[in-house]
């Protein structure tokens, strides 16, 4: 089955802890490595086990692409290593009071929604980092795009209420077909609960089962 259930440290939160590109996921250190092992095979790619500035916070303190990784500037020089030890893109330490990226950018390989409230300065470095175009939007009328959102290379899964318009955008932007669902139990905040990349998904452990078929076709990777 392309998506999974799974949870960490027993949250099904799982895309406020963990982050997937079609190149590696971070699993925090925090979950014992063989559960973690276990992820990186779901989505066949390679493990980085560690946490971001001391947290478990990874899904919302980094945002990452198979080009690059953007990380808040808490984030200690051994976590760095041990990305290094696994990702070969460029890895851009963002030196601002922001901490959130991964709260703040939606992205794929083709291109990156940013809180429209980002620098002009910022974004530029996101889509220097990213190696794509980076378009400041909003999803359902609200900033924090990463949060509301999950995007692969072949396709995106949104906030439910998201607008025509706003559709339209991220559809023109990230280069995929965008859909609307929710996780665990009708959370609309997508990107708190999903983590996912070409090859599948990973979904929080109180996803239904309406809601894990939506997210298979959004990110086609049925079966």
């Amino acid at each position: 089955m392309p998506v999974y259930l799974y949870d960490i440290v027993g949250s099904a939160s799982i895309g406020v802890y963990s982050l997937a590109t079609d190149k590696m996921v971070i699993v925090p250190r925090l979950v014992p490595l063989k559960k973690a092992e276990r992820v990186a095979k779901w989505l066949n790619v390679k493990l980085v086990h560690t946490s971001i500035g001391g947290s478990v916070l990874v899904g919302a303190f980094a945002c990452a692409n198979s080009n690059g990784i953007l990380l808040p500037s808490l984030v200690l020089d051994e976590e760095i290593n041990s990305i290094k030890s696994v990702f070969d893109g460029k890895i851009k330490v963002m030196e601002t009071k922001r901490t959130a990226y991964g709260n703040m950018v939606l992205a794929n390989d083709y291109g990156a929604i940013v809180d429209p409230r980002l620098k002009d300065s910022e974004i530029a470095m996101v889509s220097e980092t990213l190696e794509v175009p980076a378009v400041r939007g909003e999803i359902a009328g609200l900033p924090y795009v990463g949060s509301l959102g999950v995007a692969t290379n072949k396709g995106a899964l949104v906030h439910p209420l998201v607008k025509d318009e706003e559709r339209k955008i991220l559809e023109d932007v990230l280069n995929v077909p965008v859909d609307a669902g929710t996780v665990n139990c009708g959370i609309p905040y997508v990107g708190t609960g999903l983590i996912g990349n070409s090859y599948g998904g990973v979904a929080g452990s109180m996803t239904t089962g309406p809601e894990t078929f939506i997210i298979e076709h959004a990110l086609d990777v049925v079966r």
